[in-house]
């Protein structure tokens, strides 16, 4: 279920956009009108081994009957923006490989869409979307340019410069997750294709829990040595909230890593604000763990940063959670259909 508030569809500001959001394990699906309000939601599970083309048939299906559920008809929807995860060409509407997805490779997604859905798609990588949800109606709706930060598994991200979506020549822009912190030889591998010395390497989820794991084999004191394995990130968010040392040493450390990753971003491309969203937060704005680690990471970037650029430089959680996905994709496309509309009137 969305977090969002429904609204109902007759207070909505037309143009109306589907935003869907595919993840590993389910695919998000909501009707967003002009001012970035939810109108309907629904979910459905991905069943990867099904292969795209059946997801999409089931996307479209849910679509329709999301659609009649709020009495929206089909042609009232301007165009409909999807969201997937992995490697894609965004221009050719093609998945590549999408590591956490194998039986989707190479496959036209937007192609397959368009034919079972009846309506034109806009295209975007997951992280990518949920950073323009977050810029359009989240934490960073008051600026023109942001960089979010996803945190989980990976380290996912995406950049917005004036206004408009970074994707870059082959649809790579915004992978801030495998920015290079550490040169040296030996440096740790990232989740996604094994590469050495990325941010994802230090920072993600995964990366958090085998640092501690690691430590913890070689002796480290801490309440999480009576626990079960696998330790997972949330086993030591909640040590920390038990003032274990060794849980808030890691993830002091995880902040320290973040901010180097964080500062070669800002001092690129300047943004005014950068957004920390994923599932690893330590318990975000509402967490005494949540709020240290917020500030650790500010503290250690004003450290490395110029200081009139860390002034001027907000880092922040994102608000929309696991929402921003969606509406990120809905409004992808409302962009697109900007864009479209300034072409033909010109």
């Amino acid at each position: 279920m969305t977090s969002q508030p429904i609204r109902s569809a007759t207070e909505a500001t037309f143009p109306l956009f589907l935003g869907i959001d595919v993840g590993g394990t389910g695919i998000k699906i909501g009707v967003v009108d002009d001012q970035g309000h939810t109108l309907g939601f629904t979910s459905i599970p991905t069943e990867e081994p099904k292969g795209p083309k059946d997801a999409m048939q089931r996307v479209a299906k849910s679509s329709r009957s999301l659609l009649d559920s709020i009495g929206v008809k089909p042609d009232q929807i301007a165009r409909v923006g999807l969201g997937t995860p992995g490697s894609q060409d965004i221009p050719k509407g093609l998945l590549i490989e999408p590591p956490n997805h194998p039986h989707w490779h190479h496959f036209p997604i937007v192609e397959c869409l368009e034919k079972e859905i009846g309506m034109p798609v806009s295209f975007a990588n997951d992280a990518n979307a949920a950073a323009f949800g977050e810029f359009w109606v989240g934490t960073g709706k008051v600026f023109s340019s942001m960089v979010l930060l996803t945190l989980g598994t990976g380290v996912g991200g995406g950049i917005i410069i004036d206004n408009q979506l970074v994707v870059g020549q082959n649809s790579f822009g915004g992978e801030c997750g495998h920015l290079i912190i550490d040169p040296s030889p030996d440096a740790r591998l990232c989740v996604w294709g094994g590469g050495r010395g990325h941010l994802e390497a230090y920072a993600s989820a995964s990366a958090v829990a085998q640092r501690s794991t690691e430590q913890l084999a070689e002796g480290a004191i801490s309440v999480l040595r009576s626990k079960a394995t696998p330790i997972t990130t949330k086993m030591i968010y909640e040590a920390a909230m038990e003032n274990d040392a060794f849980s808030l040493k890691i993830i002091d450390e995880t902040a320290d890593y973040l901010a180097l990753g964080i500062t070669t971003v800002v001092h690129l491309l300047d943004p005014g604000l950068v957004v920390l969203g994923g599932a690893m937060n330590f318990g975000g704005r509402n967490s005494p763990v949540g709020m240290r680690f917020l500030n650790r990471v500010s503290q250690t970037f004003q450290q490395r940063s110029f200081e009139y650029v860390a002034n001027g430089t907000k880092i922040d959680f994102a608000s929309l959670g696991g929402d921003a996905g969606y509406l990120g994709a809905a409004g992808v496309a409302r962009m697109d259909l900007s864009k479209i509309n300034s072409r033909t009137s010109s």
